[in-house]
């Protein structure tokens, strides 16, 4: 599949970074700082990706 996200999970991603939460560049771990805040599996994992390579794009 493609690299294109949805843009609820885009939307999503801006919000949260707005109110100062911190990601990593480690995907397991982006995920279990979602788990509290994305009820729906399938949208964690695919915002949990795309701060992964939002994070990865910084370097």
């Amino acid at each position: 599949m493609g690299k294109i996200k949805s843009r609820l999970v885009r939307r999503f991603t801006k919000k949260v970074t707005g109110e100062g939460v911190k990601f990593n560049k480690d995907f397991n771990k982006n995920k279990e700082i979602l788990k509290g805040i994305m009820p729906s599996k399938k949208l964690r994992n695919q915002a949990a990706g795309l701060f992964t390579r939002i994070e990865k794009m910084k370097i």
